[in-house]
This record gives structure tokens, sequence and C-alpha cells, in this order.
């Protein structure tokens, strides 16, 4: 693929990749000081949030985007799903389970033993096939793709989660009487925050339950409440400046979601809405990301975080793989078909994946599959054509055979991302000059040197 060796001579050449910690050269006391003092002269020593915000200088190359998308569901699956198992299937002779029962559904094979309603949901989507990841360490890899760059770079440790972009995006889209969180963030107490945004636009992160969100009602009575609530919001200067600030605008954000009949309708649900989910804590969470864009109160980008793919050992065991992709193939199937229900999907982006893939081939000697940097990428609705590939793998599913798009090579982390900003009508080549170095805040790192961009090949 001549597309794939221009990338892969400009990454190296300009380190696009980075180093992790481990690689990373030895900082001597000189070298420190002469870090130490170029630091002081920028004036940034001392607390961020302690330095006055600055009105964002925000420069892009104009581009075209898709606006397809008026919502984003991001499932990431953490842990990292066999991709030759599930949506970039190989059969393996002697080693798959004849149980997984593959069939060729409009030229893409599909295991439909294994995830039956979504092998018959294909045609609503389409698997990325040729797309690989930048490493192998879980905690890494996960931060990588939802902040869409390698965190140890430069502004890694800064960098907001892809839906606090989505977030700050469309603020001035937001309506005086939508009170929900424009990012929400179910089953994803880890998920990456705001970075150096404000934290108005990090996730709302809580764990879906019955009974919806907890503490949106207080034991001495509303009024009680409202009249303590109204002294505590009695204008006043702070004098610990962003940090303080960020607390306010959580507090009167959490303030619009107690006692509102609507946030109850959204986050509750009863046992009868459960069950066609497939009564887990996934499928829950697929259930109230669909009531929360149904209920449209200004909720755009939702992450839902779906663990446990780690499958090193015993990986074709009945607790193992086919009991996570269960509760896959329920919650996900049952998503799609809610939206298309309720007229959401054609205006919904929904993407799927993990931090990379697993070990192609035969088992390892633990009846597992290592790490791998091979991996898929389900994407769907928001006009997405869906029942095919976008690219293919050799016989085993171990590397890109034919990348099935324009830029010929294998599709990245920084190019999902930037397929997300386009589809929800957002320039990926954004530069924001607000950040604390004020060296300037790419949307999609090299964006305006062309490295990544959408795969808008996924649109027919």
């Amino acid at each position: 693929m001549q597309g794939q060796d221009r990338f892969d001579k400009f990454v190296k050449r300009y380190g696009v990749a980075g180093r992790n910690w481990l690689q990373r050269p030895y900082l001597s006391r000189r070298n420190f000081f002469k870090i130490g003092a170029g630091v002081a002269g920028s004036g940034i020593v001392g607390s961020f949030g302690a330095r006055p915000a600055q009105a964002a200088n925000i420069t892009s190359l104009n581009m075209k985007t898709k606006g397809t998308a008026r919502h984003t569901i991001f499932i990431l699956l953490t842990g990292a799903p066999s991709h030759t198992d599930t949506f970039d299937f190989k059969n393996v002779s002697g080693v798959t389970p004849a149980s997984f029962a593959p069939e060729t559904i409009g030229g893409v094979v599909m295991p439909t033993g294994l995830l039956p309603k979504l092998s018959q949901a294909l045609p609503d989507y389409a698997i990325v096939r040729s797309m690989r990841s930048w490493a192998l360490v879980h905690g890494l890899a996960q931060t990588w793709t939802q902040i869409g760059r390698n965190p140890t770079a430069a502004l890694g440790d800064i960098a907001p989660n892809i839906g606090s972009i989505v977030a700050v995006e469309k603020e001035s889209e937001r309506k005086p009487s939508q009170v929900f969180p424009t990012f929400l963030a179910l089953n994803s107490n880890s998920a990456a925050g705001s970075g150096y945004l404000p934290g108005t636009y990090g996730p709302f992160k809580t764990l879906p339950n019955a009974n919806g969100i907890r503490n949106t009602s207080n034991a001495d009575g509303e009024a009680r409440f409202k009249d303590r609530y109204s002294m505590l919001a009695q204008p006043e200067i702070s004098p610990f400046g962003k940090a303080t600030d960020d607390y306010a605008d959580f507090y009167d954000a959490a303030r619009g979601l107690m006692y509102n009949p609507v946030v109850d309708s959204a986050f509750r649900y009863s046992a009868a809405e459960r069950e066609p989910y497939g009564n887990t804590n996934f499928g829950d969470a697929c259930l109230v990301a669909q009531k929360v864009l149904k209920a449209d109160q200004g909720t755009r980008y939702i992450q839902i975080t779906f663990g446990g793919w780690d499958d090193h050992t015993n990986i074709y065991g009945d607790a193992v793989l086919p009991a996570r992709a269960r509760t896959l193939d329920n919650g996900v199937s049952q998503l799609i078909k809610d939206l298309k229900s309720s007229g959401l999907y054609d205006s919904t982006l929904i993407v799927m994946a993990g931090e990379f893939g697993r070990t192609v081939g035969r088992l390892s000697a633990a009846g597992g599959r290592d790490h791998y940097l091979q991996q898929f990428c389900v994407m769907g609705g928001a006009g997405v054509k869906g029942g095919r590939a976008i690219g293919s793998t050799d016989a085993t599913g171990g590397a890109t055979a034919e990348s099935g798009w324009s830029r010929n090579r294998d599709i990245r982390p920084e190019d999902i991302e930037a397929t997300i900003y386009s589809a929800m009508g957002i320039d990926w080549t954004t530069i924001r000059y607000d950040d604390p170095f004020g060296r300037g805040f790419e949307y999609v790192p090299y964006g305006q040197d062309d490295l990544y961009g959408p795969v808008n090949e996924l649109w027919g």
C-alpha cells in the first residue's frame, strides 16, 4: 500500500506515535533546570487553575464535513475483544468452536452462533476491518481511543475526551430548557475527562439504575431544599479561580436534574423495558442511552463502557467470550432496533471498538488470545451504509490486506476520531489556542497536515 509507506515515513520523521514512559530518556539535574528555566520564562509556573481564562482563538482549514449525526454513542469494549472471533471472523480448523456457526451475509462472514442478533442486523452497520492500534498496553490504548492521540505525547495529559470536544462545539446549540449533560458517560467511571477545557464539558458519569439518577431529591423536601440552595447560590467572588468555578458549574448542572420529571422518565426504567436488552448492566446502559436521546434534553455524546474482554485464558469457556458476546449481542441489537423505531437512528452515529485486538490463529498454551495491534471498529447509523466491511485482512487476520479507503493505509484511532467529528459537523482540522501552554490544541493531531482524516467510504 503506497499510502501506508508515505504514512509510515511521516510517522517516523515526526515521532507521531511517541514513546511510552519506559522509553523516555533519563532526565538529568542539568536538563531539569534547563526545562524549568524555560517554563518559568513562559509564565506557566504555578497552578493552571490560577491562570486567567483565555478567549479561544480558533483556526481551521474549513473542511467540508458530513454533518449527518446529531448524536454519537461510543461503545468502548475495554480489555480488547478478539477481532478474529467476532467482527473479522476467521475460522481456524480444529480451534474455532463449531457452535460459532459462521455464515456469509451479503459477502461478510459473521459468527451467527456467537452473535446471532447482530449478524441479522448487519444491514444496519458497517465493519472497519483495516483498523490498527498504536499500543498494546490497556490503560494507554484505552485513553488513546478516547482522546484520539498518544496520551504520553505533548498535550496528551491535558487532551479532552472526544465527547468533551463535541460538548464545547455544541454548547451554542443548547436550549435554555435543556437540562441533560451534553456529554453523558454510562458505566464509565474511568472515562477520560475534559482535559484542559472547563469541567462543564466533562462527562457526567453515572451507573444506570432502575430508580434513575441517585440523589435527585432531598429528605427535607423540595421547598426546603430550594431555600437552602438559593442561600448557597448568593453571588460571591471566589479567590480560587477556575477550580471552584467548575464546581459551581457542576452544582448548577446537577440542580437542573433534581425534582425533574423529564429526568426521571429518561433515566428510570421498568423490568419490561430492561428485558429485551438482556437484563445486564451493559444492556441497561444501552436502554438508558436511547431513552436519553429520545428525551431531546441536550445530550449529544454518550460513552458506554463494557469491560472484561481481556481473554488470555480459556477464551471459549461458556462464561468467557460466549457469555460476553451474548451480552453485547442483546444490548447493541436492541439499541439499534429502538433507535430505528423512534426515528433517531438516521441521526445517531454508533461507534464500537476496543483498544486493540487479540492474537490470531491457534490459541496460546493457556487457551486464550493475547494482545495484538490489528482490530475492528463497528460504525452504524447517521447515514452510514451498512451490510459491508471497510477493508480486509489476510487469511489469519494478522494484518491489513486491503485498506478499503482512499488513503490506502491502516485506519488509526485518530482517523476514527476525525470520522466522528465530521459526522457531527465538526471540522477535524480545528486548532484551539486556549490551551495552558499556548501552543495550540489540534482536534485531530496533524489534521492540518492531512495525516489523518475521516473514513468517508463508510457513507458509500
